[in-house]
């Protein structure tokens, strides 16, 4: 069995921590083993570069990257690597991160994004999960145990609003 890949988790500025801990949370509940850094790809182009075209062979599966305002640190990242990138657009403007979200999703053809909601760093690490889950059975088994409990959650609140309706009636 192969060396289980790794996760980068980069952002644009420190800054972005509070939102990007959701993903470092989530990678590790999944047991994926991941790197965090702050590159810019505005301050720090050429790291950001080197880090993207040697992520392979340094065992990343796939980078996160989470930037705001003119969010093109996922579009830079994946301009020097073929590792599938997941953008997450960060709410750091006066625009709420319709900035952000625009210029992660707005990539040329041949440097694609993966892109999620505008804070959505626990479903950028899922999909980075699901992403690694494809080579990684007990990824994937993790993946399936999770949406089955999901699906209990809900059935549970399901019973338990039904109750509270059939009360609210009888009053």
């Amino acid at each position: 069995m192969s060396e289980q890949k790794k996760a980068a988790v980069i952002m644009g500025s420190d800054s972005d921590f509070p939102i990007v801990s959701g993903a470092i949370k989530t990678l590790d509940q999944y047991g994926v083993p991941f790197e965090v850094h702050v590159m810019s790809a505005h301050r720090t182009p050429e790291a950001a570069a080197q880090f993207a075209a040697n992520a392979r062979k340094n065992g990343f599966g796939v980078i996160i990257a989470a930037a705001g305002k003119a969010a093109h640190l996922a579009g830079v990242l994946a301009a020097h690597t073929t590792l599938p990138v997941i953008g997450i657009p960060i709410k750091s403007s006066t625009l709420d991160g319709l900035d952000a979200l625009l210029a992660t999703v707005q990539m040329p053809k041949g440097i694609p994004v993966a892109t999620v909601a505008i804070d959505g760093a626990d479903n950028a690490a899922i999909l980075a999960v699901q992403m690694l889950a494809l080579s990684d059975a007990s990824l994937a088994e993790k993946l399936e145990n999770e949406k089955l409990e999901m699906k209990s959650g809900v059935e549970k609140k399901d019973a338990a609003i039904q109750e509270r309706a059939a009360e609210l009636i009888k009053k």
